[in-house]
């Protein structure tokens, strides 16, 4: 059953009357409810077209948390073959919010690493909703150090609110575990690719997202803080997160434009939770080309694009 979001009630009305004069067809074939349920189809399709032809930063804000949007397990499971995960961080835990192991991508041997929400109750309360603690950090670290012992590139999937904020996770170094995450990212010298399918909210996204090349989802959000902690902050109410992600700049034409994000993955209309596999296979092209581009690239030239990518950002603001 489809999940609505509020700016979409309209389409769920008319999607709604559509399938009611389907079901009363199915209970009495004697009826013709064809050319009806068409014409509300088309007007459904023309409706949908036009509520994400020009979507505002909030509702990409909504669409980029839509619970059926794809996560990152779904991904690896379509992309990748010969998925070999591994956990812990040789430490304190295995952190389930983050999952990552050796693949291939179109034959060619990477480290994938991910933030995973899960898709149930169950699954989200076991995965933290995509939270990661200081082990789940700790445990990207080592995957990256491994990845790099062996000459393997590496490809993150970010997709968190944030890192956890909890006692236990500062009790534990979690600042320091997203700062040494960070540094390992800007240290590799193997291709370091990122893309943003969901959520990438703060440090707990830097940390997976330092990389030579950074793509995003269309309706994919990337930004310091979530609209909502920023309307507390600044206004005191958390009921202005609308001027907040305007504020923000946190979709991916604002972050494209502003050099943080290098390509824009195209979304099917209606958002990759409508369209799941059309939305995924994008992404698996957007990843092979990027991957193509870096892997002639020596260790040295790789660690010095990146240094250079992060260096770059805010330089055209402070020569104005």
């Amino acid at each position: 059953m489809t999940q609505y979001l509020d700016f979409e009630k309209p389409l769920a009305e008319i999607e709604g009357k559509a399938e009611e004069l389907r079901a009363m067809a199915r209970e009495n074939p004697e009826m013709d409810v064809q050319k009806e349920a068409s014409a509300l189809d088309k007007k459904a399709n023309d409706l949908l077209k036009s509520l994400y032809a020009d979507l505002t930063p909030w509702r990409k804000c909504q669409v980029a948390r839509h619970p059926e949007r794809p996560h990152c397990k779904d991904y690896i499971e379509a992309l990748f073959t010969e998925y070999t995960p591994l956990a812990g961080d040789r430490n304190f835990a295995d952190d389930l919010s983050v999952m990552g192991g050796l693949a291939r991508l179109n034959g060619i041997p990477v480290m994938v690493i991910g933030h995973e929400k899960g898709n149930d109750t169950k699954s989200r309360i076991e995965r933290n909703f995509g939270m990661a603690r200081p082990e789940g950090y700790r445990k990207a670290i080592r995957l990256m150090s491994l990845a790099d012992r062996f000459g393997l590139p590496v490809i993150t999937l970010v997709d968190t609110p944030g890192a956890y904020p909890g006692k236990g996770a500062e009790e534990r170094g979690q600042s320091e575990a997203i700062a040494r995450s960070t540094e390992k990212c800007l240290e590799l010298k193997v291709p370091l690719i990122s893309v943003v399918i969901g959520e990438g909210g703060s440090g707990g996204a830097v940390a997976f997202a330092s990389a030579n090349r950074v793509a995003m989802l269309q309706h994919s959000i990337y930004s310091v803080i979530s609209p909502e902690g920023c309307a507390s902050i600044l206004w005191k109410d958390a009921d202005k997160m609308r001027e907040a992600a305007e504020a923000l700049r946190l979709t991916s034409e604002d972050l494209h434009e502003l050099g943080i994000c290098d390509r824009i993955i195209p979304e099917p209309s209606g958002g990759a939770h409508r369209h799941r596999d059309e939305a995924i296979a994008a992404v698996g092209e957007a990843l092979i080309t990027m991957l193509n581009e870096l892997r002639s690239l020596s260790g040295d030239k790789l660690r010095a694009d990146r240094r250079n990518k992060y260096l770059a950002l805010g330089a055209k603001g402070l020569a104005a």
